[in-house]
């Protein structure tokens, strides 16, 4: 592999770095999909997220002028046996860095599933199709493709902010957030609800210590659904949209036995209406095309559609032995 270009140096980026690392990411996704799509509570998630340090686990490149112009970071926040990766360059101008960021990241991440008690350890890594160079560092790396992904999105303009009448016999309230045993139990909605999907299980206690870390949490976007009086599934937003004015759905999780019911469509509108009453202008979400209860048609259904649709590639890593290493030699890390 080769090295950085002359001039160029590697650090490890912290909390201070936000705002440049926002407008490198924000410059790629404009440059992938036609417009910014993350946000510095994004950013502040990635570096603050359970099981990352950024003193050892993330990297930014910073070009001759001393300009942010690469960032990677893993996450992993259960801790389980799989890790997802992110590379971010600055379009035209950090692609030479991209090869080398990648490395230090896989050989962090070897060192990370070792950590964590797993061998081997599954890697991902996500790529807009236009992606091109990211797409071809990752080939060169050992991934392969394994499924899609989407970012779904919808106008608010012309949603009320009045949720329309579900259907017979569902009915959606807000969650009694104050309500141990109910937070809880929304929790292990979740869980359960995604347990036949490829979605990873979090810890109550991981999932809490997230949204507690968060600079706010609008307790009023998150909302339960019941059939004929019983829980069936629940609703879960987040704030990392409000920089864009946006409303966010982070968990749509509907109980087995009440699926097809309108549980997860009352759901939504719900949520569209708490939005729409705040004056967001949009609502998004993220979608795994391969989730077995074909999530992406109902979310199509009321209206969404793909602001952009990701592939997701694949690698599995060795964590034993003294042959580890899959980027460059640990002597020229930084």
């Amino acid at each position: 592999m080769t090295g950085l270009p002359e001039g160029w140096r590697t650090r490890r980026p912290d909390l201070g770095d936000v705002p440049e690392i926002l407008r490198l990411a924000q410059a790629s996704d404009i440059a992938a999909v036609g417009e910014p799509d993350f946000t510095a509570e994004e950013v502040r998630a990635a570096l603050t997220m359970a099981h990352t340090d950024p003193a050892r686990d993330c990297w930014v490149a910073l070009d001759a002028a001393g300009e942010i112009v690469c960032w990677a970071y893993p996450g992993n926040a259960t801790g389980g046996d799989r890790e997802f990766i992110e590379v971010y360059a600055w379009p035209g101008r950090g692609e030479p860095g991209l090869r080398w960021l990648l490395a230090l990241l896989l050989d962090r991440v070897v060192e990370r599933g070792r950590e964590f008690g797993h061998d081997p350890y599954t890697v991902r890594a996500g790529a807009v199709p236009t992606e091109k160079e990211w797409i071809a560092a990752l080939t060169e790396a050992g991934f392969g493709f394994l499924k899609q992904h989407a970012r779904m999105t919808m106008s608010l303009a012309d949603v009320p902010a009045t949720a329309p009448d579900p259907a017979l016999g569902v009915t959606v309230r807000p969650l009694r957030h104050d309500d141990e045993a109910e937070l809880r139990r929304f929790h292990a909605t979740i869980v359960a609800a995604f347990r036949d999907s490829d979605h990873p299980a979090t810890d109550y206690e991981t999932w809490r210590g997230r949204w507690s870390a968060a600079p706010s949490v609008a307790w009023d976007e998150w909302f339960v659904g019941e059939v004929d009086g019983e829980w069936a599934g629940v609703l879960e937003s987040a704030d990392v949209g409000a920089d864009d004015n946006a409303g966010w759905v982070r968990s749509l999780a509907v109980l087995r036995p009440y699926r097809r019911r309108g549980v997860g469509e009352a759901l939504l509108r719900r949520a569209f209406a708490a939005y729409a009453a705040k004056g967001r202008g949009a609502a998004g979400l993220g979608v795994d095309l391969a989730n077995p209860t074909r999530a992406a048609r109902l979310y199509r259904a009321v209206g969404m559609r793909p602001l952009y649709e990701a592939n997701i590639y694949q690698r599995t890593v060795q964590t034993s032995g003294d042959a580890v290493r899959v980027g460059r030699p640990r002597s020229s890390a930084t």
